[in-house]
């Protein structure tokens, strides 16, 4: 249990790596001169990297074991990139530091969804993702006004080497703390499958449309809350640094809300399917609303904002959705495929908004690139949603059924 806590903090850690930049805009844009589109590159190059890592992880996770795997990277690439961070002195570098950090990340949740998937019954898998989910995006309310003070009280750079240190030293109590679950009598073939384990994954049909919405689900709440949440309410509004932090805040701890609200609905509803088609579409509203009028008060695009933030958090439903059709001997490699396509969609994501809102943007008129932006964010999730809805659901009773 202790280690598992070990992999919690570690994953807090990521949630504050991944959103922190918003907050930090203000200060990245005067002290060396990042533009938006600069600061949208280093926010992807973190989900990209943290994306396409999943791939090593996957395979490190069926051959090393969890501890290894999440130790070993946190404490190199994830503390050794927040240090680069702290030290930057060009955009470049910080694109660089966000990208060593995001490969740093990459495994501190797989391990602890391998570890649950190892040794908990298949029909809490939901609720447990989800809470840790929940736990771990308190990284996103340290990011958001606690970050904002943390950096206009002490410099941004103090405090990026105070993270720096910290995520050090998490590595190295994962290294210690943390326990690998017992083999279940994977053979040597399938441990030495290595990444054809990913074919054999892609080839299950039944994944198929379960996919778009995993890699798209995530996006909007990812992208506003961890980079367009700042540029957006000090263009249209004029919030400082502290307003955004605040409304942010509140964002975050939607999201967060969001996972614990997400976490038992499978098994009350006895789906998993239609409770991510519900969520998801009330989220799509919400995206609207901002398209549709994307000027009103600070007050209530901030409640619109939370409610993005609370629906966007089917991440650990839509998991255990896709764990239920993986094969036992493929776990660590069909959790790590699942969350490719999650977070390496939000940073597709990233990159993307970053060319429409820079296409888009019209001279004295502020208001306009933004607008773009939710439609783009509305008609992807739309889209997703549809191709979904031909997705077989997979109840918690049936794995139960099945021994899964």
């Amino acid at each position: 249990m202790i280690g598992l806590a070990a992999l919690a903090i570690g994953y807090v850690l990521s949630q504050f790596y991944r959103s922190f930049l918003a907050v930090l805009t203000p200060a990245l844009t005067t002290e060396l001169g990042a533009t938006k589109a600069e600061l949208s590159m280093a926010s992807g190059a973190w989900f990209v990297v943290f994306a396409l890592m999943q791939f090593v992880v996957g395979v490190s996770l069926d051959r090393y074991g969890p501890r290894r795997t999440a130790a070993f990277l946190l404490t190199v690439c994830g503390g050794g990139g927040a240090l680069m961070f702290a030290f930057a002195s060009t955009p470049e570098t910080i694109i660089l530091a966000m990208a060593l950090n995001g490969a740093g990340c990459s495994a501190v949740l797989m391990a602890s969804v391998f570890i649950f998937a190892k040794s908990f019954s298949a029909g809490r898998l939901t609720i447990l993702i989800s809470w840790l989910i929940a736990f771990g995006t308190l990284g996103n309310v340290v990011g958001s006004a606690p970050m904002a003070a943390a950096a206009e009280a002490f410099g941004w750079r103090s405090v990026m080497g105070g993270l720096a240190f910290f995520t050090i030293l998490t590595g190295i109590a994962i290294q210690f703390l943390v326990r690998d679950p017992e083999p279940a009598g994977e053979s040597e073939r399938e441990k030495g499958l290595g990444f054809n384990g990913y074919r054999e994954l892609l080839s299950l049909r039944v994944l198929w449309p379960i996919l778009p919405l995993t890699a798209l689900n995530y996006a909007p709440a990812a992208g506003i809350r961890g980079l367009w949440a700042g540029p957006y309410l000090a263009d249209v509004y004029g919030a400082d640094a502290l307003m955004i932090g605040q409304a942010t805040l509140f964002m975050a701890l939607a999201m967060s809300a969001g996972s614990f609200v997400y976490g038992p609905l499978d098994v009350f509803f006895r789906t998993r399917k239609w409770v991510a088609v519900g969520g998801n579409l009330i989220g799509l509203f919400a995206i609207l609303i901002l398209a549709v009028v994307p000027v009103s008060s600070i007050v209530t695009t901030t409640v619109v904002l939370v409610v993005i933030g609370l629906c966007g958090a089917s991440y650990g439903l839509l998991m255990a959705h896709g764990r239920a059709f993986v094969p036992a001997h493929l776990t660590g490699r069909g959790v790590t495929l699942l969350n490719f396509f999650s977070v390496g969609g939000a940073g597709v994501m990233q990159f993307l908004t970053g060319g429409v809102v820079s296409a888009s943007t019209v001279p004295g008129d502020p208001v306009a690139a933004y607008q773009t932006l939710f439609i783009f964010y509305a008609f992807l999730i739309a889209l997703s949603l549809a191709i979904y809805l031909v997705c077989k659901d997979a109840p918690p009773e049936m794995e139960r059924a099945h021994g899964s």
